[in-house]
């Protein structure tokens, strides 16, 4: 199975970037839907960014929708989650993932089959 590896966490102030990268180690991502969530102890894994590699769709959560960016590279090895204008509630751990979700289905963690083991993004206020 292909491995999922994220990078690009790190300790931001408030309004800083960070851009998270996720390379799928061993393979591609294939045809398969690419996503991020994060989560913070003690509350459920929520749903952030995902892209669609069939035509490129993307799709956001509301609070994150005009400040982060997900992308892909055509070799389908790497999905980007460009973060802009941090805020101090975008401190979680990120994870990224990968499966067969489809449009209705997206937001769900349960449609996504392979995670990687997240990376830490902390923003001071």
């Amino acid at each position: 199975q292909v491995q999922l590896v994220e990078s690009g966490g790190g300790l931001v102030q408030a309004g800083d970037s960070l851009r998270l990268s996720c390379a799928a180690s061993g393979g591609t991502f294939g045809s398969y839907t690419a996503g991020w969530f994060r989560q913070v102890p003690g509350k459920e894994r929520e749903f952030v960014a995902a892209i669609r590699w069939h035509g490129g769709s993307t799709y956001y959560s509301d609070s994150v929708k005009g400040r982060f960016t997900i992308s892909r590279d055509s070799a389908k090895t790497t999905v980007h989650l460009q973060m802009n204008s941090l805020k101090p509630e975008d401190t979680a751990v990120y994870y990224c993932a990968s499966g067969r979700a489809i449009t209705s289905t997206v937001r769900l963690s349960s449609a996504y089959t392979n995670w990687g083991q997240g990376t830490q993004v902390t923003v001071s206020s």
